[in-house]
């Protein structure tokens, strides 16, 4: 073993590990378009003009993200998550006067419809004998409300919504958001819900077509994710405000786990939450307190990110305050 490797550090190699992974990367199909979209946003929303929130810019992520294992993709490994939090905290975010990026999962839930039916889109919908098509009227006013809503989120420039599927999607664009926000500086905030994959096939490992089945049993070997979370925090955004979350299904580890994971990757906050009361109660953990955080049960259709987005942005108003004096 040479001077040059015993001299590499934890660090340089993690560095190593997220170029190879990026090099490697299949290109995004639109990656100038995307960047292009992000500076406009960003140039727009990060003038102050006085109200609380305004000039301050958060990045939802939202959903979980898919593995390819071939890259004329049939299969896939699959993050289940249904973006109901990343989703329902843009909403709240949004009325707190932030501006919001949401890099959400293709398919996974959006702002401003978890109020509509669960029918299918088309009973929705009614034909009048003169072939007139209009909303059911037991739909009209949550759709109404749903589309006015959202419509005047993005018309007014104040929510970009971007899609991705894949891990390699995923890092991708979350480095171009990281780094048209860091100009920011403290007004920035990521608050990264995704259910990202530990896992994924190199895509230059990657078979081209469809597996078959006729092979045999299938040994496919998975290579670990890079640790993005260090780089994105301390190189990419590192003034930003960053909220990262634990999901555990054992209660008696969570907030261990959660208080490693600020630790490790010096987050400001890492939301903990376990699988089965997740809706109903969550810990904010911060490196000098934990806060529960409940959803008020005497209303039927309250849910716990409306007290949870308050609780965070009073504590971005005291980093940025801190920072500021």
């Amino acid at each position: 073993m040479d001077a040059a490797t015993n001299s590499e550090t934890p660090q340089d190699t993690l560095y190593e590990e997220i170029k190879s992974f990026f090099d490697s990367a299949p290109p995004l199909k639109d990656g100038p378009g995307i960047s292009k979209k992000l500076n406009e946003f960003i140039e727009r929303n990060s003038q102050s003009t006085g109200g609380e929130g305004t000039g301050r810019v958060v990045c939802v992520t939202s959903g979980g993200t898919t593995v390819p294992l071939e890259k004329r993709c049939v299969r896939y490994i699959d993050n289940f998550s249904s973006g109901h939090r990343g989703a329902a905290s843009t909403e709240y975010f949004l009325k707190a006067g932030y501006s919001v990026i949401f890099l959400y999962r293709r398919g996974s839930c959006q702002p401003f419809c978890r109020s509509l039916p669960e029918d299918p889109l088309l009973e929705c919908f009614e034909v009048s004998k003169e072939l007139n098509i209009q909303v059911h009227q037991s739909h009209s006013e949550a759709v109404k409300r749903a589309i006015g809503e959202h419509c005047g989120a993005v018309e007014g420039g104040l929510l970009l919504k971007l899609p991705f599927t894949t891990i390699f999607e995923y890092l991708q664009i979350l480095q171009l958001i990281a780094m048209s926000m860091r100009n920011l500086q403290t007004r920035a905030m990521f608050y990264l819900a995704a259910a990202a994959s530990d896992f994924y096939v190199p895509w230059k490992s990657m078979v081209e077509h469809k597996i078959q089945s006729a092979s045999g049993p299938l040994d496919m070997q998975l290579v670990q994710v890079p640790k993005t979370l260090s780089v994105l925090r301390n190189d990419w955004a590192p003034m930003a405000f960053f909220i990262s979350f634990k999901l555990e299904t054992d209660s008696n580890i969570l907030l261990q786990k959660a208080d490693m994971a600020l630790k490790k990757y010096k987050m400001h906050v890492v939301v903990a939450n376990e699988l089965s009361t997740r809706k109903e109660k969550v810990v904010v953990v911060t490196s000098s307190e934990k806060i529960s955080v409940l959803r008020d049960s005497t209303e039927a259709d309250a849910d716990i990110e409306n007290p949870l987005i308050k609780l965070l942005v009073e504590k971005h108003s005291s980093y940025v305050e801190d920072s500021n004096s």
